[in-house]
C-alpha cells in the first residue's frame, strides 16, 4: 500500500525521488542543541524562582529533563511525518482541519463552559491547553496550524488546476471562512494574538505563492488589517501592550508596570555585550525577566552569548528559511509547493514576532522562538512541519519552477523553466 502511494506521488510531482535536503536536519539540530544548552544553564535558576515564589518543589534538573523529553518527541515527529507519504496528508486534509477545529471547540467547552480545570488549563481568563497529567499539556492551536496548512495547500491546488483560483464563490469565500473560523477560536476565545498572527502568516504565504490576483490580494490584506485593529480594540490587555510599546522608555521599570517585561528583556540583551556573560551566568533568568525559558529565551540568549551569539542563531534561522524557500521554488507539484510555502510562513512568523518583540520594535505577543523555547506542543508541530518539508525536498527539480500563469493565476498548466531533473537518470524509488 505504501509503495503504491509513493509511486503515485512520483507521478503527480513529475519527479523521481532523490536524496532529501539534509541541510534542514543540520540547521534544525544545531538550533535544538543551542536551546538545550541554554535550558541546562538557566533551568536551575527557573526552578529556584518558582520554588520561592509559588512554594513549588522543582528539582534543579526538572526543566532540562522536560526539554530533553520534548526534543525526543519532536525528533520522533520529524521522522514520522517525513516517512508518511504526502499523498496521505492530501487525502486527509479536510479531516485534519476538522480535528483541529474540533479540539478548539472541546477546549472552549471544558475550559470556558464547564470550567473543568483537570482537563483544560486556563490562565488570566484564557484557556489554551489541555491537561494531560504526567504527559504535560497540549495546545490544540498548534494542531490547527498544521491542519489549515495541509487543507489550504490541497484545496487551492485543486482550484488552480480547475482554473478557479480567483473565483470568489468557489475559492475566496471558502478560504476566508476557514481562516476566520480558525482565528475566532485562537484570537477571540483563546486570546492568543501571537498564535493568530502565525496562523495568518501561514495563510498569507500560501496565497502569495498560489498566484492569487493582486487585486484580490490587496482586498484580503485590507480586510485583515481591519480585523486586526478590531481584535486589538476589543481586548484591553492588547491595548495596554500597544500603549506600552508606544511609550517606549518613558515608563517606570517596576514589577507592576506594563513595560516591566520588555524593559528587562532590553537589559538582558544590553548587558550581554559583544560576547555575552557566558553559560550559567545569566542574571535576568534569576527572576527579573518573566518567561525567561519560554517567550523571552532570545533575550536570555543575548545575555548569555552576546551579540556574536545571537547573530549566529539568527544566521541559522535565516539559513533554514532560505532552504525552505529554495524547496518551494524547485517543486513542480503545486500542492507540495503551497505546503512548503505555508511551513515557511509558519516559521518566519514565530522568529520575526519573537525577536522583534524582545528587541522592542514590535509589541509583546507571547509567541515561542522555534526549536529554542521551553515547551512541547509548539516544538513538536514545527518540527513535524519541517519533517514534511524534508520529505518534499526529495521531489525538487534541478531548475527553479517559473509559473507562466494566464489571467493572474487562473491557468497554471503552461510552465516554463521545467527542464530535465538533475536526478532524472536515477532509478525510480517506488518505496517498500
Amino acid at each position: 500500500m505504501i509503495g503504491r502511494v509513493k509511486r503515485h506521488i512520483d507521478e503527480v510531482a513529475g519527479q523521481r525521488a532523490h536524496a532529501p535536503d539534509y541541510q534542514i536536519v543540520l540547521y534544525m539540530g544545531l538550533l535544538m542543541l543551542i536551546g538545550l544548552v541554554v535550558m541546562y544553564a538557566i533551568g536551575p535558576q527557573r526552578a529556584n524562582v518558582l520554588n520561592n515564589a509559588q512554594g513549588a518543589n522543582f528539582s534543579d534538573t526538572y526543566f532540562v529533563v522536560k526539554q530533553v523529553i520534548s526534543l525526543v518527541l519532536a525528533i520522533v515527529a520529524f521522522i514520522v511525518v517525513s516517512k508518511v507519504p504526502f499523498r496521505w496528508f492530501q487525502k486527509n486534509a479536510e479531516k485534519l482541519l476538522i480535528v483541529g477545529l474540533a479540539l478548539c471547540v472541546l477546549l472552549v467547552l471544558f475550559g470556558n463552559v464547564l470550567h473543568a480545570s483537570s482537563v483544560a488549563q486556563c490562565s488570566l481568563g484564557a484557556c489554551r491547553w489541555f491537561e494531560l497529567g504526567p504527559l504535560g499539556t497540549f495546545q490544540p492551536a498548534e494542531f490547527l496550524k498544521f491542519g489549515i496548512l495541509i487543507y489550504l495547500a490541497t484545496f487551492l491546488s485543486v482550484r488552480i488546476r480547475q482554473g478557479l483560483l480567483n473565483n470568489v464563490q468557489k475559492t475566496i469565500i471558502p478560504v476566508i471562512g476557514v481562516t476566520l473560523a480558525s482565528l475566532f477560536f485562537v484570537v477571540i476565545l483563546q486570546k492568543d494574538m501571537g498564535t493568530g498572527l502565525a496562523l495568518a502568516s501561514i495563510v498569507a504565504s500560501i496565497l502569495m505563492v498560489s498566484g492569487l490576483s493582486k487585486k484580490i490580494g490587496i482586498q484580503l490584506l485590507a480586510g485583515a488589517l481591519v480585523l486586526g485593529v478590531i481584535s486589538v480594540v476589543i481586548a484591553p490587555h492588547r491595548i495596554e501592550r500597544i500603549v506600552t510599546f508606544v511609550q517606549g522608555d518613558n515608563q517606570s521599570a517596576t514589577a507592576d508596570d506594563a513595560g516591566y517585561h520588555i524593559r528587562n528583556a532590553m537589559i538582558a540583551l544590553g548587558t550581554g555585550g559583544f560576547f555575552g556573560r557566558g553559560i550559567g551566568n545569566s542574571i535576568q533568568a534569576t527572576g527579573y525577566l518573566p518567561e525567561a525559558i519560554n517567550d523571552s529565551v532570545f533575550a536570555i540568549m543575548g545575555e548569555t552569548f552576546g551579540f556574536v551569539g545571537v547573530t549566529v542563531i539568527l544566521g541559522l534561522f535565516t539559513a533554514l528559511l532560505m532552504r525552505l524557500l529554495r524547496i518551494t521554488d524547485h517543486l513542480p507539484d503545486m500542492t507540495m509547493k503551497l505546503a512548503v510555502a505555508g511551513i515557511f510562513g509558519w516559521l518566519v512568523a514565530h522568529v520575526v514576532l519573537n525577536v522583534a518583540s524582545m528587541v522592542g520594535i514590535f509589541p509583546l505577543t507571547g509567541i515561542t522562538l522555534p526549536l529554542l523555547s521551553f515547551g512541547g506542543t509548539s516544538m513538536i508541530f514545527i518540527t513535524g512541519a519541517l519533517g514534511l518539508a524534508f520529505q518534499l525536498s526529495r521531489y525538487t527539480s534541478h531548475d527553479t519552477i517559473v509559473e507562466n500563469r494566464e489571467d493572474a493565476g487562473e491557468n497554471t498548466r503552461s510552465r516554463r523553466g521545467i527542464r530535465r531533473s538533475r536526478y532524472a537518470g536515477l532509478r525510480r524509488n517506488s518505496g517498500a
